[in-house]
């Protein structure tokens, strides 16, 4: 009898889930090895940068939380607003020299290397999930308390993970032809974080520079990871809709270029 033509389509589906899940358990994993305290630095990690921002900040320069939201706590203003921003730079860093770094996966096996940069942001996304958990408790705690809204939280991770996975394939291929890439990618995202919103809000960034606030996909995130978490409406759907453009337009891309310079991968590597 013949085999139905799909088996084959869905058994491999299936091995490749499997080898992304594995994939996800070792990056956590390998990450702290060795380590006495293990996965609890992914969260001491953003509470020492939050401590660190507040000080700064809030006690230091007298920065207070923008008139519209909800709370007075310019703590929880900024940790609010790193969440998206700490997601997207972990993965699209960590990617930047990934495909160097599994070089012996890449040459001696048929390996589906665009799992890397995948496996990367589920990682990330993990340590993510913690931290969002302790920021939706601090909100309940210390803000006005939790509405219906955060339940749009997984649409902007989504959202997010295709945008960091995109880039996180471009930055990948070209660091194994082009070594600067990675050292590039960690002064773009420096000044790409300066031009984020995460200590301010878009309305008191000088009308001259605003467009790069509007231009920036981290911007809508940031600034709907606020809104449902502290200020409790619906989000700006001109917003969400320019982010969902952003994400796809830059996977899609991230994809084309990926596979097209995926050829020539175990040659250079």
């Amino acid at each position: 009898m013949r085999a139905w033509p799909g088996k084959h389509f869905f058994r491999n589906l299936l091995t490749k889930r499997t080898l992304l899940a594995e994939m996800v358990r070792r990056d956590f994993t390998r990450r702290f090895v060795g380590s006495s305290a293990g996965w609890l630095w992914m969260i001491v990690h953003p509470l020492v940068l939050l401590a660190s921002w507040t000080f700064v900040f809030h006690y230091c320069l007298g920065q207070r939380v923008p008139p519209g939201q909800r709370t007075g706590n310019y703590t929880l203003f900024l940790f609010c607003g790193q969440l998206p921003w700490l997601l997207f730079q972990d993965t699209v860093a960590r990617c930047s020299t990934c495909l160097v770094d599994n070089s012996n996966l890449i040459t001696k096996t048929l390996f589906p290397s665009e799992m890397i940069p995948i496996s990367i942001f589920l990682s990330s996304l993990v340590n993510h999930l913690m931290t969002l958990a302790l920021a939706l408790g601090a909100v309940a705690i210390w803000g006005e308390g939790l509405s219906a809204w955060p339940l749009l939280l997984p649409a902007y991770i989504l959202l997010l993970g295709l945008f960091s996975v995109g880039l996180g394939w471009i930055v990948a291929s070209l660091q194994v032809f082009l070594r600067d890439t990675a050292q590039f990618t960690l002064v773009a995202l420096t000044l790409w974080f300066w031009v984020t919103p995460i200590f301010i809000t878009v309305d008191q960034v000088p009308a001259r520079f605003r467009f790069l606030m509007h231009l920036n996909p981290l911007s809508a995130a940031v600034t709907s990871y606020r809104d449902v978490l502290l200020v409790s409406k619906a989000p700006n759907w001109l917003e969400l809709a320019g982010m969902t453009a952003s994400a796809c337009t830059v996977f899609l891309l991230g994809g084309l270029l990926f596979r097209q310079l995926k050829r020539g991968f175990a040659d250079v590597l």
